[in-house]
């Protein structure tokens, strides 16, 4: 199962994409808004791993009863 430190991690790096892109688009940055973007994108993916992972380990644990 996807370990809590590791799905705060993916979260704070989605918040982070966040404050990016937010900031990107305040100055007129598109490379750091972009970057943002990227960031968010890669926290989704990690997260959505994170669920594969926890989904696979409750269908283990049901075999096992």
């Amino acid at each position: 199962m996807a370990d809590f430190v590791d799905k705060a991690k993916h979260k704070a790096e989605e918040a982070g994409g966040k404050i990016k892109e937010n900031t990107g688009q305040a100055t007129g940055d598109r490379d750091l808004e972009a970057e943002g973007r990227g960031d968010q994108t890669s926290s989704g993916l990690k997260q959505a791993g994170d669920k594969v992972s926890d989904a696979a380990e409750h269908v283990k644990d049901a075999f096992k009863k």
